[in-house]
């Protein structure tokens, strides 16, 4: 029974440590997906900006035409008395070339009944020249106010269009009568519709009148009073055009005029960041819809780097209680000993002594099962330190051995850096290490580490590097990268008879790029899309976790440059590219 409940122990274990992993990834993912939101409604709102900037700037041409024209003293003159024929045409002409002149919609002049006593249009079936448009606001306002505007549909011609309008007084300041130029936006919607965002522009009543997309028009963002409807039957704004409501439901509020919305849309319900501006100087609102993206790649390094802090932060939990868990038994070791040395005779000395270090040695492997394979190689060369120092000290040179107590001391400080880099790497921060360095001395270091191995197994080391080679990022997590590269090219060489290793590193346009390429078996096809995949190895249980190459594909990719692996002729080749720093390539 013992061995299964430490079996099904051990997998309760795992499943917890794999389920946090998957719910720090999780928020991880969503996290980066509520920036992503924030960062495109920001750039949303600068877009609806220039927007608005444009529709602004279309209106302003114009406004004051119709104050100009009512200045005409042939207008005016027409207005103090009946018009006949004769003066009519010549005002329909008079209109129709300033018109054009003015590249504006239509001109019309009304009279003090509002209506229409010539019009630029004139030509046309359905000229404005002898209807009345005294219920219109925009005529209104004029009488009471000197000038007027309204967005409406046209009663006449059933085109919309913004009316503009100035009264045209007399000598002694009575009113005459109205001059109203029209605007349509037909320019100004294709324009607008040649981008991926949906605009909209409503009025006060929350009503869309300019859309630049088929089927958004003439839908209220609010419900309508009873008195809405009865004032719009009156004035006819929308005249003949059926108002339907536009459903949304507000998902997340960024401010007051930013919001994450799901919408009921013509072409099917859909996510929206919704954007909106209120244009005062109008009493409308421009609204942009933008179907948020948020790119895979980011949610992808985002739960990756989650997902290694957290397995960082159990194994050196891990890692700690099987330390003291050691100690414990080491402890308890050391105080039995003493009992049995009490006891026993001097004979079993020896024997005692060699338990002892053999519970010593089970404690070191147990130990060293626990740290990543990253540090394997300056392990070996601790080991080997420690044996140069215990001569040293056998034979009573405790000069020589204070001496190279040196660089076993930073031999341990670098262990340090090694172990901090991943948790350093899953930080996905602007503040990030981007110093200065040459990434040839980068390729030398990762190679003096690896120097006993290459050595130990005969390979045969090719060099091609371009030097210097500058590039801008963290030399530590590099040679981390370079170190990861060269143990999987070693690993994948044993066995062979002729063991090559060639690093090359030129410049290539605007990017450095390294390439490291062994004479092993290669990868297989159905592995070259996987080799980056957090936990993915090929390599027997216990080798490795299947984390070196998902640690340096992200490490590059944080480092602006990319990170690949294809076979060639005798083996497989990994390429790393980074950015030239051309700063410092200038001055070099």
């Amino acid at each position: 029974m013992l061995p299964t409940t430490r079996t099904l122990r051990l997998s309760l274990y795992t499943l917890l440590i794999l389920a946090g992993a998957a719910v720090a990834a999780t928020l991880a993912v969503r996290h980066a997906e509520r920036e992503a939101l924030e960062e495109d409604a920001s750039r949303a709102n600068q877009q609806l900006a220039l927007y608005a900037n444009s529709l602004h700037t279309l209106i302003e041409r114009y406004r004051a035409l119709p104050a100009v024209l009512a200045l005409d003293p042939e207008l005016r003159a027409a207005l103090k008395g009946p018009v006949n024929a004769v003066q009519q045409d010549a005002l329909n002409r008079k209109l129709e070339q300033i018109n054009g002149a003015a590249q504006s919609s239509t001109l019309e002049l009304l009279d003090h009944t509002g209506l229409a006593v010539a019009a630029s249009n004139w030509r046309l079936p359905s000229s404005y020249v002898g209807h009345n448009y005294g219920f219109r606001p925009y005529f209104l306002q004029t009488r009471t106010q000197g000038t007027g505007r309204f967005y409406a549909v046209g009663v006449t011609s059933g085109i919309p269009g913004y009316f503009l309008s100035s009264a045209v007084t007399g000598d002694n300041g009575e009113f005459l009568g109205a001059m109203v130029v029209k605007l349509e936006f037909p320019e100004l919607e294709r324009e607008w519709r040649q981008g991926s965002d949906t605009l909209l522009v409503s009025d006060a009543r929350g009503i869309v009148f300019i859309a630049n997309r088929p089927g958004w028009r003439y839908r209220h963002l609010q419900p309508l009073t009873d008195s809405d409807r009865a004032e719009l039957k009156t004035t006819r704004q929308y005249d003949k055009q059926p108002l339907q409501p536009l459903a949304y439901e507000p998902l997340r509020r960024f401010d007051d005029n930013s919001h994450l919305a799901r919408v009921e849309a013509p072409d099917g319900p859909a996510d929206y960041l919704w954007e909106s501006l209120p244009l005062s100087a109008e009493g409308w609102t421009l609204h942009l819809l933008r179907r948020p993206q948020i790119a895979f790649e980011d949610r992808r390094n985002a739960g990756l780097a989650a997902a290694g802090l957290w397995l960082t932060l159990v194994f050196l939990l891990l890692f700690l209680n099987q330390r003291w868990r050691l100690a414990k038994l080491r402890q308890r070791s050391r105080e039995e000993l003493e009992r049995l040395v009490e006891e026993r005779t001097r004979d079993l000395r020896t024997a005692q002594d060699g338990l002892v270090q053999s519970a010593k040695l089970a404690a070191l492997g147990q130990m060293s099962a626990a740290l990543a394979h990253e540090i394997n190689q300056p392990l070996t060369a601790q080991r080997m330190q420690l044996a140069t120092l215990r001569l040293l000290l056998d034979h009573g040179r405790v000069d020589d051995a204070y001496k190279a107590l040196k660089p076993l001391d930073d031999m341990l400080t670098r262990m340090a850096a090694l172990t901090g880099h991943l948790k350093t790497f899953a930080r996905k921060s602007p503040s990030g290490l981007r110093e200065r360095l040459d990434l040839a001395a980068v390729v030398d270091q990762a190679l003096q580490l690896l120097d006993t191995r290459l050595r130990d197994e005969q390979v045969s080391t090719v060099l091609h590097l371009t030097r210097p080679a500058w590039v801008r990022g963290d030399a530590i997590r590099l040679e981390q990268v370079l170190i990861n590269l060269l143990r999987n090219a070693l690993d994948a060489m044993a066995g062979q008879p002729l063991k090559r290793l060639e690093v090359r590193l030129e410049a290539d346009d605007q990017l450095w790029r390294l390439t490291v390429s062994d004479s092993g078996s290669g990868i297989a096809e159905e592995h070259l899309a996987q080799v980056f995949d957090p936990f993915f190895t090929t390599k027997a249980v216990g080798d490795g976790l299947g984390l070196g190459l998902a640690v340096s594909f992200a490490i590059i990719h944080e480092s602006g440059g990319r990170l690949s692996a294809d076979n060639h002729e005798h083996g497989a080749v990994f390429c790393v590219t980074l950015p030239i720093d051309q700063e410092a390539q200038l001055h070099a």
